[in-house]
């Protein structure tokens, strides 16, 4: 059939059909050719609230880890795009922990373990919220990152700004119970 429309007389016909049909041809082509993408979309932090992760954690105990921090907080911005994106660090998040991100100056109260946790204006720079002033025992610098058993017994508190690699030391020291038997000095010391 297409050698009967090349071999047509009409000149007009040659000139629409050929562009059609080259078209056509690379089209096939380049869907033959094309390659897939296979790789896995990669693994995202899940962030929690507070009542989240402890729902999912009576279901499933796992250890917490709570990232306190402020919508001013430039470093925390930082530490969101470049180090919580990470591959890597997402990675193991979603496997060792439950990750929840706790606004220090958040105005919504959180009701846990017997205790009401809620907004004091006129405390800080935009006033504090108990909880994260609790967990941080008052030390209100940002970012912070406070790990907890899966019991909410308190592992450490990790002030300030940390890159991937910086990271990594630290969710391991927690999250394989490392904490138990070594200082985190100590620990970090035999990582040199």
């Amino acid at each position: 059939m297409i050698s009967k429309v090349l071999n047509n007389k009409n000149p007009n016909m040659k000139k629409f059909i050929l562009p059609v049909f080259a078209l056509l041809v690379s089209s096939l082509a380049m869907t033959a050719f094309s390659f897939k993408n296979t790789d896995p979309e990669p693994t995202k932090v899940k962030w929690l609230t507070w009542k989240e992760a402890f729902e999912l954690n009576k279901k499933e105990p796992k250890k917490i880890l709570v990232d306190v921090y402020t919508d001013w907080c430039g470093w925390c911005k930082v530490m969101d795009r470049e180090t919580f994106t990470d591959p890597k660090i997402a990675e193991y998040l979603t496997k060792n922990f439950y990750c929840v991100k706790l606004d220090a100056e958040m105005k919504e109260s959180i009701e846990f373990n017997g205790h009401k946790f809620e907004y004091i204006a006129n405390q800080g720079r935009n006033g504090v919220h108990t909880l994260a002033y609790s967990l941080l025992d008052g030390n209100m610098g940002y970012p912070s990152i406070v790990y907890l058993t899966e019991t909410y017994e308190r592992v450490s508190i990790s002030p300030g700004y940390k890159k991937p690699d910086q990271l990594i030391p630290e969710l391991k020291y927690a999250a394989e119970n490392i904490y138990k038997t070594k200082s985190w000095q100590d620990y970090k010391d035999s990582q040199k």
